[in-house]
């Protein structure tokens, strides 16, 4: 099951503070406008930094990227991926429109609570 570029996302208090924190372990800008949102990158490791957008953190999988956002040769639709959770029993929180084709995404919830998205932007 190939789920393209893993990040976390981290709903954040301030984003500035949280910033020149990260920047601490090496991470720097990678892209956002950041003043709400922010993807930071350290290596293969991506951080985004959310402020104000939702509550709790996430674990994000970007089918169809790789850890540069530069499109992959081949991926698996996230459509695809969707059907095969839900085939071996994942229940969804939000799911894609199965009728559709390129961007879009579903999530999910593990059994700890900590949720799951799988965004597809392409």
């Amino acid at each position: 099951m190939d789920l393209g570029a893993f990040s976390i996302s981290l709903s954040v208090k301030d984003i500035a503070v949280s910033r020149t924190f990260y920047e601490k372990f090496g991470f720097t800008h990678f892209g956002g406008d950041g003043k709400a949102w922010e993807i930071l990158k350290n290596g293969d490791h991506i951080i985004g930094l959310f402020q104000g957008m939702f509550e709790g953190n996430i674990l994000t999988f970007n089918p169809g990227w790789d850890q540069d956002a530069k499109p992959t040769a081949k991926f698996t639709d996230v459509r695809e991926l969707q059907k095969a959770l839900k085939a071996k029993g994942v229940k969804l929180t939000t799911e894609a429109d199965e009728t559709t084709s390129g961007p879009a995404s579903f999530a999910c919830v593990d059994p700890d609570g900590n949720a799951i998205l799988v965004d597809q932007h392409r």
